[in-house]
């Protein structure tokens, strides 16, 4: 497939990585770099500006504020600043790959091997960053989070992890026959 696993031809044990050679760079540039990630992050960020400052003006207005409306822009804000980390953390992860590839292209200048594989790392590792995120910020998502740890790869019974969740004997019976057919497989 593409030939980015074949070893190098010295008779090294290594593989040599051609992940650079996938794609041609003008339409890494011009189509991916300013077309789907420059432009949409630029408009994301400014909506999140003027989130951020809506948000705050009501905040910070004092005259006829109902307790309520408070509590609601407050929850609103903390939900706007965990998107916006999510967003950050995407361009962190995203532009200097971007940019190494437009330096290449459009600079003609070489840039090491080891940065542009760690660039790609960095890129890759975004979809990790997400969950993470999510777990730490929401907590709907760290119970959810827990609950399939403790249910599926601990193995622990989900009355006990979760004492709401109502489950049928037969239910039960089949979330046991999975984790000890995971374990077996593992």
């Amino acid at each position: 497939m593409f030939g980015w696993h074949q070893k190098i031809p010295d008779n090294s044990s290594y593989l040599k990585c051609n992940f650079t050679q996938v794609m041609r760079m003008d339409y890494m540039v011009y189509f991916i770099f300013f077309t789907w990630l420059l432009i949409p992050l630029i408009l994301m960020g400014a909506l999140y500006i003027e989130i951020f400052s809506i948000i705050s003006k009501r905040l910070s207005q004092r005259a006829k504020s109902v307790h309520g409306k408070r509590s609601f822009y407050g929850k609103e804000y903390k939900m706007a600043k965990s998107l916006a980390l999510i967003l950050i953390l995407f361009a962190m992860s995203w532009l200097p790959l971007s940019i190494m590839n437009c330096i290449f292209h459009l600079a003609k200048l070489d840039i090491p091997k080891p940065l542009i594989y760690l660039a790609i790392l960095l890129s890759h590792s975004n979809s990790a960053m997400n969950p993470i995120v999510y777990a730490y910020k929401i907590k709907k998502f760290r119970e959810t989070y827990v609950l399939i740890l403790r249910t599926y790869v601990l193995c622990s019974d989900q009355e006990s992890v979760v004492p709401s969740i109502q489950q049928t004997a037969e239910q039960k019976a089949q979330a046991q026959r999975d984790c000890n057919s995971q374990n077996k497989s593992i």
